[in-house]
């Protein structure tokens, strides 16, 4: 039976609108056209001026028979080209796909295909992969190229039939776009790495599009008009939504073509950077510059790091430099971050050991996410909250994705349940913070004990001659699996595997201690991120030492 506050209070246009990201840019605009929206370069732009350009995107899509449900791909640095799409691209009502800049030809063109794209907007820097990728192609529609010029790059040879200026050209400034019919319809779709298969497809929506770039500025305390620094690539997990929380905020999207340190210190001194994010091993980049090079950047900067905890090495040194480090974990299935080691004041006059312990947790549920929990995976019941019990982080809520593109099977066993497997092992401590304790295929099992990787890899973190390491499990015939750790050293650093051993006696059990130590460059993705699966390849080469 219908109640009272049912009947004739109709859901109408008057009073209900599908939350999108796209309405952020719609006010920034109207509110504060006059202010910086893009730097690249010696180019700037108002969001004035970057709404009209996105209007003129979405108008000339349109014109070209691009609507919604159509995907519009992009292969694109750091640059104003890839703000403009994340807002033009679904104004048109066409869903966005931003590939990944360092996929080799091969895997884009499966994704060009399986996501059916009839477009793609190639960046300068990436026409000769993205040449060969088409050249690949086995779908047979027509794909319009569209090629990006940068002058900060260099001429090219192009590889469309028209330049995005002059594509630009073709749109109407002042395109009547529309809001989504349905906050539930497609804003982006994002590749999963393909490392057991074929890449999966992960279809995001408006609403939850929105909502987490809302939780963003929440979980930043984030004022108006911040200035940030793209080190963290636009096209991963959307930029972890940050491109349409910087719309909300009217701030300043400082582009970065190359993560260096140098161009990084530079354009923090020069624009006033106030906010950036950036994977462990880009925040150790910079914690590890030399002092000149840190010289002249303002103390108070807010950072995120997400991936791997970061060591107490970190902490200290983020603090040094005067940084405010924030420790964030999620995963592109729920829009980039999703939970927030969220800090309390007390933690302040602890010393820094037991801060990096605090801080390395992977904390509570990001504001606009229902729920987080550490869940039995078979009983589906949460785990004691005694810091110690293992089960699968997993999600519910309105920061979700839609699901997997074309593939129902993995779409199914990743709600199962009614929550989402994230694959995450972690324990549940008393104060409702979770901490990461591995992967699901990334636990070691040595002599049927259980090895979390990332407890070995946080013993050699604490080395003062470690830059990045990760471990891996190595087969051997007595034990089943022994760590094996693969070390990247600091600058002019000298350590021997035994003593990188006799180090971790210190912190971990002997049956935990690496058997092999592997010194060299780690593997890493475009976003920092450690490539394990290409570790595990040379992990069965790697000698064992006598421990």
């Amino acid at each position: 039976m219908r109640n009272i506050y049912d009947q004739d209070l109709p859901r109408n246009a008057a009073n209900f609108t599908a939350l999108s990201p796209l309405s952020f840019i719609e006010r920034a605009a109207e509110v504060y056209p006059d202010r910086l929206a893009v730097v690249h370069g010696p180019l700037r732009r108002s969001w004035s001026e970057v709404y009209v350009r996105c209007r003129q995107l979405a108008s000339a899509l349109a014109r070209h028979g691009i609507g919604k449900g159509d995907t519009v791909a992009v292969i694109l640095s750091n640059t104003p080209p890839m703000v403009e799409a994340h807002f033009g691209i679904p104004m048109c009502g066409a869903v966005l796909c931003a590939l990944n800049t360092r996929l080799d030809a091969p895997t884009i063109a499966f994704m060009l295909d399986h996501g059916e794209a009839k477009v793609v907007i190639v960046d300068p820097e990436f026409a000769g992969v993205m040449r060969r990728a088409i050249a690949l192609r086995t779908a047979t529609t027509p794909l319009l190229v569209i090629d990006v010029e940068d002058e900060l790059f260099g001429p090219v040879e192009p590889i469309g039939t028209v330049t995005y200026a002059a594509f630009l050209a073709q749109g109407d400034p002042a395109f009547a776009w529309s809001m989504p019919g349905d906050e539930w319809d497609a804003i982006a779709l994002s590749y999963t790495s393909g490392t057991t298969g074929d890449p999966k497809g992960v279809v995001s929506h408006h609403r939850g599009a929105a909502l987490n770039a809302i939780s963003n500025i929440l979980e930043w305390d984030m004022p108006k008009h911040p200035v940030y620094l793209w080190t963290l690539p636009m096209f991963h997990a959307n930029g972890w939504c940050f491109l349409w929380t910087l719309a909300a905020r009217a701030g300043v999207n400082v582009c970065l073509r190359k993560v260096e340190a140098q161009a990084i210190f530079t354009a923090m001194r020069e624009h006033g950077v106030t906010h950036y994010c950036g994977a462990p091993i880009v925040q150790g980049m910079l914690v590890n510059a030399p002092d000149a090079m840190k010289a002249g950047v303002a103390k108070g900067i807010k950072t995120m790091v997400a991936g791997a905890a970061p060591p107490a090495s970190m902490i200290e040194g983020m603090e040094q430099m005067g940084f405010d480090l924030t420790h964030v974990y999620g995963l592109t299935e729920v829009y980039g971050p999703a939970t927030v080691c969220a800090k309390h004041a007390a933690w302040n006059d602890l010393d820094i050991g037991e801060r990096a312990r605090l801080n390395a947790r992977q904390g509570v549920r990001y504001h606009m996410e229902h729920d987080v929990r550490v869940l039995d995976p078979q009983t589906m019941l949460p785990v004691p909250q005694d810091g110690e019990t293992m089960g699968e982080i997993m999600f519910k809520g309105n920061v979700t994705m839609k699901g997997y593109l074309k593939n129902p099977a993995a779409t199914q066993e990743a709600f199962a349940g009614g929550w989402f497997h994230s694959g995450d092992l972690a324990v549940m401590y008393p104060d409702g913070y979770m901490k990461i304790k591995d992967r699901s295929k990334d636990i070691i099992i040595s002599g049927g004990e259980n090895i979390s990787s990332i407890e070995v890899e946080d013993a050699l973190y604490r080395h003062p001659a470690v830059l990045a390491a990760a471990v891996v499990a190595k087969a051997d015939a007595r034990w089943g699996e022994t760590p094996c750790a693969f070390v990247e050293l600091k600058a002019g650093a000298v350590v021997t595997e035994l003593e990188i051993v006799a180090h971790c006696k210190k912190y971990l059990a002997g049956f935990k201690v690496p058997r092999a130590v592997v010194f060299c460059e780690l593997p890493k993705t475009s976003t920092g991120k450690i490539q394990k699966f290409e570790l595990r390849k040379q992990a069965g080469s790697a000698a064992a030492i006598d421990v």
